[in-house]
């Protein structure tokens, strides 16, 4: 079941979502909205991301850091 959510925006905003959705090849302003709460879900927050870098960096203190030529070599464990 659908349901209707109303915003109150700039004028300014609304022609940019409009403008971006168009843009992007959405078939409605709705399909973009839909999309970036679908791609919101895959985003980490900025204190996530700073936990994650604190701990590489005590990873990399205490030499667990890993030499690799090339990404592939990380991703298929060829060091």
């Amino acid at each position: 079941m659908r349901q209707i959510v109303s915003l109150s925006l700039p004028a300014q905003t609304v022609a940019q979502i409009k403008t971006l959705s168009k843009e992007r090849g959405f078939a409605s302003v709705s399909d973009y909205i839909r999309e970036l709460i679908e791609q919101d879900k895959d985003l980490i927050s900025a204190k996530e991301l700073l936990a994650m870098a604190r701990k590489a960096q005590r990873e990399y203190k205490a030499g667990k850091a890993i030499t690799a030529n090339s990404l592939a070599d990380l991703i298929y464990d060829r060091r």
